[in-house]
C-alpha cells in the first residue's frame, strides 16, 4: 500500500539518501544518516518505518496496539511538515496506522485524548514528548520499536541535549534508531554515541547546493543600506523577479521594517518570526504553499551550538535569544517551502551554513531557483566567507553578480527614500505588537469556530497591511516614464 502513496505523490525514482538508507533500514539496522536539506530525509525514514508497522500487523498472532515509534523534531513547524509527509505515504492503510501529532497544539491536556488511543506514531518535539512522558499521558518502555531523530544537529543546537538524555530513560533497552542530520559535528557523533548501536553510517556524495544549471547564485554589492531597498523595490514593483520568494533578514525589527516598507508599494507580505503563535506560523507557511500570496519576510535565527551539558532551560532560552520568542521555533532549516522561485539574502547571512540552509528553500527536487544575496561593504568578510566556502572547482565564485542598469531605477529612488521615512522604529514596535495581539486573537477566540468550519480559515490572509506608519497611496503606482 504504500507504493501506491509513492506513486500518488509521484516520486518516480529515488533520492540518493533514499536509496541507501531504505534496505539498510528495513533489514533492522541503526543508522547515521546525513544528506542536506531537501533530499527526501522524511521518505528514507517514513517508508521503512511504515513498512515495520504493515508487517507487524499483518502477522498471524495478534499485536495489541501501542505507540511503536517515535519521531522526534526540533521545531513545531518541522513536526506537523513531518506528520503530513507521513500521512501521505500512509494514505492508503490510514485505518491500519495512526500517526499522532503532539506539535499541533500547545495545551497538553489537550493531546492527553489522542495519546490514549495509543497511535502507532507519535510525532513531537523532545520538550513537548517528555513532558507527556513525566505526566505519564505517554508510556514507550514496553512499546517503542523504532526512534527516529530528525534533524539532530538542530535538536542538539536548539538545546534539547538534556531533553533527549532525559527521554531516553523512558526507552527500552532494545529498540532501532534513525538519526538524521544535515551535518555532523561534535555533538551529533556524541548523540550517535548515546542513541544508536552498532549502526551504519550513510553519506551519499551530494554537493552541498543543486548545480549552477538548478540554482543560479547571484550578488549584489551594495554602496548604502538605502540601496538595497531601492534594489528590492524595483525587483518587485517592477516584476523583475518572478514566482514567490523568501527574503531573510537578520533580526525581528528588520523583518517588520521590510514589510512594512513592501506596504507602502502595496506589495503585501508576511512577517514569519518566532514571537507569533505556533498555529499562526504554520497557517503563514500552508497560504503561501498554497500560492495565496507570495513573499515572506523570515529571520532564520538560528543559535549557535550550545553544550549539551547545559541545563535545557537556559540552552532554549538562549536558542530563542529573547524573551517572549517560541524556542521551537526555525525556518531556514526544515520546513518545506514549496515551489519558491527565489530566496533573497537581504541581509548577508552571518555563516555559510545558514546560507547553505536559506538557499535551500528554493531549487528543490528538479525544480529550479534563484537565490540573490544584497552586500554591503561591512558584511563583505561574511559574504567573501561564503564564496571561498562555496567557490568551484577551479576556484570561481559561485554567485556571479547580478547584471542590472543602476541608473533605469534611479527614477524610484525618491520614492524609496520616501517610503523609508515612513517606517520608524515606533511604526515598527506598533507592528509586532499589533500583529502579535490580532494572531493571539485569532489563535485563542476563534479556535473553537475554526475547527468547526475550516473554510473560514483560509479568509485570513497573514500579508494584510499592519498600518502602523503612515501609507502613501500615491506610493502604489509606478508612472510609466519609471
Amino acid at each position: 500500500r504504500t507504493p501506491q502513496a509513492v506513486a500518488e505523490l509521484g516520486w518516480a525514482a529515488p533520492t540518493a539518501i533514499q536509496a541507501e538508507a531504505i534496505p539498510l533500514a528495513l533489514e533492522g539496522r541503526d543508522l547515521l544518516a546525513r544528506a542536506r536539506t531537501g533530499s527526501g530525509k522524511t521518505g528514507a525514514y517514513g517508508l521503512p518505518l511504515l513498512q515495520h508497522l504493515l508487517r507487524l500487523k499483518a502477522a498471524p498472532s495478534a499485536v495489541a496496539q501501542a505507540v511503536r515509534a517515535l519521531v522526534l523534531v526540533p521545531s513545531k513547524e518541522l513536526g506537523q511538515q513531518v506528520v503530513r509527509s507521513l500521512r501521505q505515504l500512509a494514505a492508503f492503510c490510514a485505518r491500519d496506522v495512526r500517526v499522532a501529532d503532539l506539535c499541533a497544539q500547545t495545551d497538553l491536556a489537550a493531546q492527553r485524548p489522542v495519546l490514549m488511543e495509543k497511535p502507532d506514531v507519535v510525532v513531537g518535539t523532545p520538550g513537548r514528548v517528555l513532558a507527556h512522558l513525566s505526566a505519564r499521558s505517554l508510556s514507550l518502555r514496553h512499546s517503542l520499536e523504532l526512534l527516529v531523530l530528525d534533524e539532530a544537529d538542530l535538536l542538539l543546537s536548539f538545546g534539547f541535549g538534556e531533553d533527549i538524555k532525559s527521554l531516553l530513560c523512558h526507552l527500552p533497552k532494545i529498540y532501532q534508531a534513525l538519526l538524521m542530520s544535515a551535518t555532523f559535528s561534535p555533538d551529533v557523533e556524541a548523540l550517535k554515541e548515546l542513541v544508536l548501536h552498532n549502526p551504519v553510517t550513510v553519506r551519499p556524495p551530494e554537493p552541498q547546493l543543486p548545480s549552477s544549471s538548478q540554482l543560479r547564485q547571484f550578488v549584489v554589492r551594495c554602496g548604502t543600506e538605502e540601496d538595497k531597498f531601492l534594489l528590492l523595490c524595483a525587483l518587485l514593483k517592477l516584476r523583475l523577479l518572478r514566482g514567490r520568494a523568501l527574503l531573510f533578514v537578520g533580526t525581528l525589527a528588520r523583518c517588520y521594517r521590510l514589510k512594512l516598507f513592501l506596504e507602502q508599494f502595496g506589495i503585501p507580505a508576511c512577517a514569519l518570526n518566532s514571537e507569533l503563535p505556533a498555529r499562526s506560523r504554520c497557517h503563514v507557511i500552508t497560504q503561501f504553499n498554497r500560492g495565496i500570496y507570495d513573499y515572506i519576510v523570515a529571520t532564520d535565527e538560528e543559535a549557535p551550538a550550545v553544550p549539551v551539558e547545559q541545563p535545557p532551560r537556559k540552552k532554549r532560552r538562549g536558542a530563542a535569544q529573547s524573551k517572549g520568542k517560541d524556542p521551537e521555533y526555525g525556518v531556514a532549516r526544515g520546513i518545506d517551502f514549496q515551489n519558491v522561485a527565489a530566496v533573497i539574502n537581504f541581509d548577508v547571512p552571518p555563516t555559510v551554513e545558514s546560507y547553505i540552509h536559506r538557499v535551500g528553500r528554493t531549487a528543490r527536487a528538479d525544480n529550479p531557483g534563484t537565490a540573490l544575496t544584497f552586500a554591503l561593504p561591512e558584511e563583505q568578510d561574511a559574504l567573501a566567507q561564503i564564496e571561498d566556502t562555496l567557490a568551484g572547482e577551479n576556484g570561481e565564485s559561485m554567485l556571479q553578480p547580478y547584471k542590472f542598469s543602476t541608473e533605469e531605477i534611479e527614477g524610484l529612488r525618491y520614492r524609496c527614500r520616501d517610503a523609508m521615512r515612513s517606517v520608524t522604529k515606533q511604526a515598527v514596535k506598533e507592528a509586532r505588537l499589533r500583529e502579535i495581539k490580532d494572531e493571539l486573537l485569532n489563535s485563542e477566540k476563534l479556535k473553537a469556530y475554526f475547527e468547526d468550519n475550516p473554510r473560514d480559515l483560509h479568509v485570513l490572509r497573514h500579508d494584510k497591511p499592519l498600518h502602523p506608519a503612515i501609507v502613501k497611496p500615491h506610493l502604489r503606482n509606478v508612472p510609466e516614464y519609471l
